[in-house]
This record gives C-alpha cells, structure tokens and sequence, in this order.
C-alpha cells in the first residue's frame, strides 16, 4: 500500500494559500508521493487552468488497488472525477477540508456538497462541530477532527523572560476594512486593562472610536510577525458586531478552525476568540487562550488575570505553537486515517 497526495495547480493570484502548501509539506516528510505535477505557480489563468486539467487527469492512473489518495478539499470542478478514477482503480480517497462551498461563497447546496464529500471514504473535517455539522447533514462517511492547521516556519518565536504588565497588548492581524471589520474599530473603548495592536491593510482611522487605544502598525509577514509579535494576546473575531461574529462569516466560524488561531498560536502567545466559534472548544480545553461572548468582556477578563495565570495560558500556548511547527496537526489526522482505511499508521 502506498499513500499519495494529488497536487493542484494554481496561477500566481493563489500563491498565498500557505494552509494547502505546508500540508503538502508534511505529507512530503511523511513519505508519500505526489501524483500530479511539480507545484507551480502561474502568470497565466488560462496556463493554469490547463495545467490543473492534465494533472487532475493523470493523477489517478499512477494508483493501484489498495492505495490511499490524500486530496485537500475544495478542488473545484475536479473533485468529482478524481474520486470516481481512484475508486476505479480500487484505490481509498482521504478528504481534508479546508472551505465548505455552501457555506461563505454559497457555491453549492448542503445537499450537493454532503453528496461531494461522500464520495469520499474518509474525511477530516476542522472541529468537532464542523464533524457534527457534517453528520447532521446526512454525511456517513469516517469523519476526524484536525483540530488546528499546521503552520510551518523555520523562525522562531523569542523566549520571553520579561513578565508583561498590564494593561495588555492585544492583537489583531488580517484585513481591516471597517466595512469587513467594524468591531476592531471600537475595540478596547475607555479600557484600563489592554489596547489594540493592529496589523494589516486597508485601515480607516478616521472610522475608529473615541477613547479606543488603537496602535495601527501596517503590513507585517508571517515570519517577521513570529519573530517579534510585540503583544500578549492574538484576536480571532470577524464582522461588524462586538457582540459575536454575525452574517454569513459569522455562520462559518461557528464550524471552522481559522488559519489566523494557528498563526498567534505559531508566535506563542495566548488567543482571544468567540464563545460561539468553532475554534473556542480546543482554546478551552488546551487552556490556550479565553473565549468570550463580547468583545466588552476583555476588559474584566483581563483586569481579573494574574500573572501566574498569564505565563501558564503562554506556555500553553507556545507548547502548541510548537506543534505547529512540526506539522503534528496533520501528521496525526493523516495516521489515524491511513490506519482507519487499512494501511500503517
């Protein structure tokens, strides 16, 4: 039995997908082969496209009964005859999730999407609750919970020795359009216990609220950011409302683990994030971070923190954080699935 991971191309406007690249990393390291094409990045859209076309096609053939076929999930519109071809050739088919089409960008219906995923023999879904939203839905097929996207660096985040003081310096990293993001924008207002670090594009300061201490700091990479985060929490929190993520994003963060969590996370610091997300079950249980209802409830929750209780929630989180490192999310899933589906763990 060997394992194989298929390989989707994609042009140069992709090439920030960091989640699907260190996970085909790992699956690399871990020894299994890759039955599409050398990974490239293309200017052309319609380069692209062809070049997804005849890997996709000849992905399959390379496989033989008893054979695993790892694909990251969505593949668009190859998804369907890759499983067909590798069933076809008594090869299993390994599903991880990293969208869900009927969820943010309402691409499918719940049902075509449970009927794409089932054809799957196995499935690796985000949470717990995305597992059980799937099952819910009608999904029948072996589902494991990933728990956190890996985040691969060869920086390493700084041994703090300095015990931090309040008020607490709290981080946000990601877009920043007040029309995307309204509550970063009256975060902290009149706080004594924390103030707002914000990293990203399309800042409107003239948007932000009276009596908010917010430090807008730009544009800051992945590696420069675990290098020197320069703050003591990391927020996971999207929409216009304090009061928990609302809309159709608000939807999706009750099931998802967002790629932001493993980045604070890969810096070792602790994360703020929802009561209602998907996310805020592994936060607890791993004392990583808090989970609130509110934004409005930091304050307290910060104000009543000691510091013992701070530099335990911080070794929490870098021990995580150097999982991350590791890959150990995704070699762990991968195991259990390759031993679920009769291969060696």
């Amino acid at each position: 039995m060997n394992c194989y991971l298929s390989r989707n191309y994609r042009s140069s406007a992709y090439a920030g997908a960091k989640a699907k690249i260190d996970i085909e990393q790992i699956m690399q390291n871990l020894g299994f082969k890759n039955v599409g094409m050398k990974q490239t990045n293309y200017k052309g859209v319609v380069t692209a496209f062809f070049a997804t076309l005849a890997s996709m096609a000849s992905a399959p053939f390379h496989l033989k009964r008893g054979d695993i076929l790892v694909l990251q999930y969505p593949l668009k519109k190859y998804f369907k005859i890759q499983c067909r071809l590798a069933h076809a050739r008594g090869a299993k088919v390994v599903v991880l999730i990293h969208d869900l089409g009927s969820f943010r960008r309402k691409k499918l219906t719940i049902k075509e999407e449970i009927e794409k995923l089932s054809l799957a023999d196995y499935i690796i879904a985000h949470s717990d609750r995305m597992r059980d939203w799937l099952v819910g839905h009608g999904c029948k097929r072996p589902i494991a919970t990933l728990g956190l996207f890996d985040f691969l660096s060869e920086t390493s985040a700084p041994e703090r020795r300095d015990v931090p003081k309040k008020p607490y310096k709290v981080m946000y990293v990601g877009g920043l359009d007040y029309g995307y993001n309204a509550a970063l924008y009256e975060m902290g207002k009149n706080a004594k216990n924390w103030s707002t670090i914000l990293y990203g594009a399309g800042f409107q300061p003239e948007k932000v609220t009276d009596g908010c201490n917010i430090d807008f700091r730009g544009y800051i990479n992945s590696d420069d950011l675990i290098a020197s985060p320069g703050a003591d929490f990391g927020l996971v929190w999207y929409g216009s409302s304090k009061n928990g993520c609302e809309g159709i994003i608000g939807d999706y963060i009750r099931y998802i683990a967002p790629h932001k969590t493993s980045l604070y996370l890969r810096c070792e610091v602790p994360v703020i994030v929802w009561r209602g997300s998907g996310i805020a079950d592994f936060v607890t249980r791993e004392g990583v971070g808090i989970a609130v209802d509110s934004l409005d409830d930091i304050e307290e929750i910060l104000g009543n923190m000691s510091t013992e209780d701070y530099q335990k929630m911080k070794a929490r989180a870098a021990a995580v954080g150097k999982k991350l490192s590791k890959g150990s999310f995704t070699t762990a899933a991968l195991s259990a699935a390759v031993k679920e589906l009769g291969g060696e763990g």
